[in-house]
């Protein structure tokens, strides 16, 4: 007997930031619900990592990203431009890409750049700005996406993704202590939060493993999974932090580990 699916299943593509590192690339994480295959954003070693978790660019048919610091985006570029190549990798539908507000001038930009090189046309490329000003929600495929600003740049925006299951899986990004995340992880069944100094190494935009225990405590989330760690995170008990804070479920993420809900 097959197990069934589950309602989302999240693969860890990049548990880093932009410092290199064999072993975390920078931050992505790949959706799989209900056939389809969406990337929360997309940093360098993005591409690499999702054909080791048996994906290609192809595939995917949304990318979500929280904002536009290079480490969340520097492999979009190359996807753009993986995408012209005309043997085997073209597109069948579009690439949705949905981010906050500012993201089609960003695009414009980079035209600028690299001209023609990653202009993959208007039918192949749809752009969906989310309200950098406040709370919003879309709809995607049959999966709800809500979103909310968070405290990091203009762009900044959290996502929370509800299958048709009404799983629901909550996506940080970088941010600083946000009341705006705690009511966007209200109830969910997993918060992906960034967890990217130790405590008494603060930085500010970012938070600490006890500061992400504190929002997945008070949001109630059913489980915490904690995220782009710098290197000074490896010469600390990461976990034993977060649970000054936070008692329920918790998983320090790792490259390609892969996680099911539902």
């Amino acid at each position: 007997m097959h197990e069934p699916l589950p309602d989302i299943r999240l693969t860890i593509l990049g548990s880093g930031t932009c410092v290199p590192s064999l072993e975390r690339s920078s931050c992505s994480v790949l959706v799989e619900s209900d056939g389809g295959k969406w990337l929360i954003d997309c940093g360098p070693g993005t591409l690499r990592r999702m054909l080791e978790a048996g994906t290609t660019l192809h595939e995917i048919s949304h990318l979500f990203l929280s904002h536009l610091h290079p480490d969340h985006t520097a492999d979009f570029v190359p996807l753009l431009f993986a995408t012209k190549y005309p043997d085997g990798i073209g597109r069948t539908g579009p690439l949705t890409v949905v981010a906050g507000q500012g993201f089609a001038d960003f695009m414009e930009r980079l035209k600028n750049v690299y001209g023609n090189w990653i202009d993959i046309g208007s039918d192949n490329l749809k752009i969906a700005e989310m309200d950098t000003r406040g709370p919003d929600r879309r709809e995607f495929e049959g999966v709800r996406v809500d979103s909310a600003p968070m405290e990091h740049s203009p762009q900044s925006v959290a996502f929370r993704l509800t299958g048709p299951g009404g799983r629901s899986v909550v996506y940080s990004g970088d941010t600083d202590y946000s009341e705006q995340l705690v009511a966007l992880a209200a109830g969910a069944d997993l918060l992906i939060c960034e967890a990217s100094f130790p405590e008494g190494h603060k930085v500010a935009g970012h938070l600490t493993p006890a500061l992400a225990g504190e929002i997945a405590a008070r949001a109630g989330v059913r489980r915490l999974v904690l995220t782009h760690f710098y290197p000074v995170c490896a010469r600390t008990d990461i976990a034993a932090q977060c649970r000054r804070t936070y008692a329920g479920p918790l998983v320090l993420a790792q490259d390609l580990m892969r996680i099911d809900i539902g």
